[in-house]
């Protein structure tokens, strides 16, 4: 049976967690502070500390530092209210397992302790390129269930010579995803070269890949390597290769195949040894049924896979990539810039975010340009995108649900039926005001007239 601790300095709390563990066939205990769970920890070992923030003789930072003395490796969940986001992440930066706001909900908290027990539980056989992954403080994990999911699965992958194709949204950060297997491959002291296929004619594609010779096309004036040859002991990351020419998909599966590669305008074989990564925002196997994408080059590729999910499925992620990238983006305005006030972090908590982490770091960038040094980031710096989704969804949700003052006024039915439109039109172009009037076929002045309507 999982023991499980908790430490919260209201009773209530306390004996409310414990009767529900106990329901669940868990042995839980619980006590009021931190130096009555210190005692504990001394004499009896845990599978789990769930632990409040705020304690009446030390708080939660204090306590972590002495449970990892005590008890390493047992996870820890803070409990954490809305307005303390930024302190939890701070907490899960310095080695907690994640934290849970209030109000506590039954079924993520059974959720969370079985996401646990499950990693418990699983053998594990530590390995060089884990270390080699985990160093890398360019890429962040993330605490989800989805991020554990994906970065077990580059640990299992990346030591191997597998061709890998990852699948995700744009901007899901599919090629720092990729720089993390080749950092834990056997290939990472070779180069990593990236090369985008959605940009690349037929005759360019050739080109960037295999190489030219002098004279092979008009304008080459010299011979140049192709990016199989530098990425020769290294690892190769074609970006959008669904979208590469048919035509050039043949000559990559022969180079992938028979591991030679011939340069355009030469006739001179070379050899090159390349571990290859591909990324596509749609799916190979539909594409092959399609018949825009070669099935052999498919089932070639096709060795392992990976999905990243996109941003607005990853909610617990959000707080750890929002405060990274307000680090970053401090870091690079050489900027004091200790937070995020709590209005804005629940907006940005709020988006959908369908420009995912290229756009998060976009929106963090800016909103670190526009505060002062030393203040949070507040409302007043986020883009109208963020502001007005919240702000609508919000409205329009309580307009279109059941008991609504009015369902027999015409001309409330009527106005209800525009303002569902209009949040649908601009959902559909990402919040984009001028692409979402000409959809309506209204302009500009008169939507910004309807949306302020929405939000008197």
């Amino acid at each position: 049976m999982k023991k499980i601790l908790i430490i919260d300095d209201e009773v209530a709390v306390c004996s409310l967690l414990t009767k529900f563990l106990d329901r669940h066939h868990y042995d839980a205990k619980s006590c009021t502070s931190g130096t009555a769970a210190i005692a504990l920890l001394r004499n009896e070992p845990f599978n789990l500390i769930f632990c409040d923030y705020r304690l009446g003789d030390m708080n939660g930072a204090e306590l972590l530092e002495k449970i990892k003395i005590l008890q390493p490796g047992v996870p820890v969940v803070f409990i954490t209210g809305n307005a303390e986001l930024q302190i939890a992440v701070d907490l899960v930066k310095a080695g907690a397992y994640n934290y849970l706001s209030k109000p506590l909900y039954p079924e993520r908290l059974l959720e969370l302790m079985g996401e646990i027990f499950d990693l418990q539980d699983a053998v594990v056989e530590p390995a060089t390129p884990v270390k080699a992954i985990a160093a890398n403080k360019a890429y962040v994990m993330g605490t989800s269930k989805y991020a554990k999911e994906l970065y077990d699965n580059v640990t299992i992958v990346a030591p191997t010579n597998f061709s890998v194709i990852i699948y995700g949204e744009t901007g899901t950060g599919k090629e720092s995803l990729a720089r993390l297997l080749h950092e834990g491959s056997a290939y990472r002291d070779g180069a990593f070269i990236a090369i985008d296929c959605g940009c690349l004619s037929k005759e360019l594609a050739v080109s960037e890949l295999f190489g030219h010779e002098k004279g092979a096309y008009t304008g080459a004036l010299q011979g140049q390597a192709g990016a199989f040859e530098l990425a020769h002991n290294g690892t190769l990351f074609l970006d959008e290769i669904g979208n590469l020419n048919y035509e050039v998909q043949t000559f990559l599966l022969r180079a992938l195949q028979q591991k030679v590669i011939r340069r355009l305008g030469g006739t001179k074989e070379i050899e090159v040894n390349t571990r290859i990564v591909v990324a596509s925002n749609e799916n190979l196997a539909e594409a092959v049924k399609d018949g825009h994408f070669r099935e052999d080059l498919y089932h070639r590729l096709n060795e392992f896979e990976l999905f990243v999910p996109p941003l607005r499925e990853r909610e617990g992620d959000l707080p750890v990539f929002i405060d990274h990238f307000l680090q970053t983006s401090a870091a690079e305005l050489k900027r004091n810039i200790p937070g995020v006030e709590d209005q804005a972090m629940a907006l940005l908590l709020q988006y959908n975010w369908p420009g995912n982490i290229r756009e998060m770091k976009n929106v963090m960038r800016r909103a670190c340009l526009l505060t002062a040094p030393g203040h949070m980031i507040s409302r007043k710096t986020l883009p109208p995108e963020i502001l007005n989704y919240s702000g609508m969804e919000g409205l329009l949700g309580d307009m279109v649900a059941d008991g609504t003052t009015g369902d027999y006024d015409l001309k409330n039915v009527a106005l209800r039926a525009e303002y569902v439109k209009i949040l649908e039109v601009l959902k559909k172009v990402k919040y984009n005001k001028t692409k979402a009037a000409l959809l309506l076929n209204i302009d500009r002045k008169t939507l910004y007239n309807k949306l302020k309507l929405i939000e008197a």
